[in-house]
């Protein structure tokens, strides 16, 4: 894997925050530079917006661009309950907006007045979704103070959520697998062990893991699949040990499948708004750089 390449395409193409992300993870950066560049994302609402997540360029906050920032949150290892952006997630989910009681809105109607993929279409009849409601739960329950009405919130619909995903196994959606994995996560790290039965969620997870799972690696190149990185972010994953041929075949695939620029293939594209997709689709070659790079030096120990 050719690091320089993959380094000089995001001090060329990336966002201030991926470059933050960069030099944060791979060049001994600093972690306030990765907040002070996400808090430009963030609204007064505490919520995030303005295409933080690269397909839909909404600037309101949204629950799943929101989940993002979560995300970058987890990946720089934040720990500070008081931090300010923390406080301001916090803040946008017991707000209300966006939620009907039990689930975060997966899309929103105003995504519809920006450019955006086609998937992130709000359309009302939609079925409600646990993505990116799972991990927003779990966020919650790592975060949020345990004398707070959130915070019980949350362990209502930890229960709630575990419910549903038991009457609906087998379930399909990677993603919505994926955000199962993460409240299990965060269950064992805010040391909530006592809601659910953690035990037989693990069990339920690794069976669902092993079932999305591509496994017809001819397809990972040329089309958009479900990969063990989606969920094992570290060796110290409950799911790596016996995922570890697999996630081993991902490291050499990472490594053999660099294009010259330095980049990965991005196996999906917009259906409009062209203009905005090109420059989209370079922010995600970015996000793939670190979290390709990050992933392979995780495998190698």
């Amino acid at each position: 894997m050719d690091d320089k390449k993959a380094r000089d395409f995001i001090y060329r193409n990336a966002r201030p925050l991926d470059i933050a992300r960069w030099k944060y993870l791979f060049e001994d950066g600093c972690k306030e530079d990765v907040l002070t560049a996400l808090k430009t994302y963030q609204n007064e609402d505490g919520g995030f917006g303005h295409a933080l997540e690269p397909d839909f360029w909404n600037p309101d906050s949204s629950p799943v661009q929101t989940w993002v920032a979560t995300e970058i949150v987890r990946e720089i290892d934040l720990e500070d309950k008081t931090h300010p952006v923390i406080q301001g997630i916090l803040r946008y989910l017991a707000s209300g907006k966006d939620f009907d009681g039990h689930t975060w809105a997966n899309t929103i109607a105003s995504n519809n007045d920006y450019p955006h993929a086609e998937w992130w279409n709000y359309d009302p009849a939609l079925e409600p979704s646990y993505n990116p409601t799972a991990c927003l739960i779990g966020f919650i329950l790592k975060f949020a103070d345990p004398e707070s009405e959130l915070f019980t919130l949350a362990c209502t619909l930890a229960k709630e959520a575990y419910e549903y995903f038991k009457q609906n196994f087998p379930m399909d959606s990677m993603h919505t697998v994926s955000c199962f994995v993460e409240l299990y996560e965060y269950m064992q790290e805010g040391g909530v062990h006592t809601l659910i039965d953690l035990a037989e969620f693990k069990e339920l997870l690794r069976k669902r893991i092993q079932h999305v799972i591509t496994y017809d690696t001819a397809k990972w190149n040329v089309e958009y699949v479900c990969k063990p990185s989606l969920f094992i972010h570290s060796r110290t994953s409950d799911f790596f040990e016996e995922n570890q041929e697999i996630c081993a075949y991902e490291r050499e695939f990472i490594l053999d499948s660099q294009e010259p620029e330095g980049v990965w293939t991005i196996t999906w594209s917009w259906g409009d708004y062209p203009e905005q997709w090109s420059i989209s689709k370079n922010w995600w070659k970015s996000d793939g750089i670190i979290k390709n790079l990050r992933y392979v030096k995780m495998i190698q120990g």
